[in-house]
């Protein structure tokens, strides 16, 4: 590949806490319950990487297909799979897809396609690194990227983003299977490849409280 950054490179994790943290220097986003995956595209080009580096594009075509379908042709996305059943997700079916079959594989493929929501532009459009820019100017240029590239409903997602706590903490509670926690970043923060850091959080969603909601309504966040 002839991007800017290797398809070696490791996302950035969170520290697990057991309370989001608050503050202007705070944005949310929810914790998916899916597979973290780096979606390289270089021209004709296409790769993922799970969050161990290794690579999954042969048990997702789908978004392989998607990824190759955008118009730009050099840029690197973080983001995660996740497979909706119905109105819910399915960490189960999630699991199906690491199957040694190929024929398995596009047959489930076909009729449990996965979604991959994307929370984090590591190389933009231009084919440029952004991994040095701090979190607000990255989100900022994913907004703009996704408004231009991602069809509606389409495979590929935006994941939603709050400054508010008490949404994060809604999202928390309302937690019944599509997030397993709420991860909060600073927006000053670069991408720290690698590094589990205090700067990024993730609050469980084993702390949360009471009657949870039904997770088809967080998986109406990225409808």
């Amino acid at each position: 590949m002839t991007l800017p950054v290797e398809t070696s490179l490791a996302p950035m994790l969170a520290l697990l806490v057991g309370e989001i943290p608050e503050g202007e220097q705070w944005v949310y986003e929810p914790k998916w319950d899916g597979f973290r995956c780096l979606a390289f595209r270089d021209a004709e080009s296409v790769d993922l990487r799970s969050k161990a580096g290794q690579p999954l594009a042969r048990y997702f075509p789908e978004l392989v297909a998607a990824v190759g379908a955008l118009e730009p042709r050099r840029f690197v996305l973080d983001g995660e799979i996740v497979v909706p059943v119905g109105r819910a997700l399915s960490f189960d079916d999630l699991l199906q897809r690491i199957h040694p079959a190929e024929t398995r594989i596009r047959k489930l493929a076909q009729e449990t396609p996965a979604l991959y929501v994307v929370f984090d532009l590591l190389v933009d459009e231009s084919g440029r690194s952004i991994v040095d820019r701090p979190h607000s100017e990255r989100r900022r240029l994913l907004e703009r990227f996704a408004a231009a590239h991602f069809r509606e409903k389409g495979t590929l997602r935006l994941s939603p983003v709050t400054d508010r706590p008490d949404e994060a903490q809604r999202w928390l509670r309302a937690s019944g299977g599509a997030v397993d926690g709420v991860i909060a970043k600073r927006r000053d923060l670069d991408y720290r490849s690698g590094s589990v850091t205090s700067n990024t959080q993730r609050a469980r969603a084993e702390i949360a409280a009471k009657e949870p909601l039904h997770k088809s309504q967080i998986h109406s966040r990225v409808e």
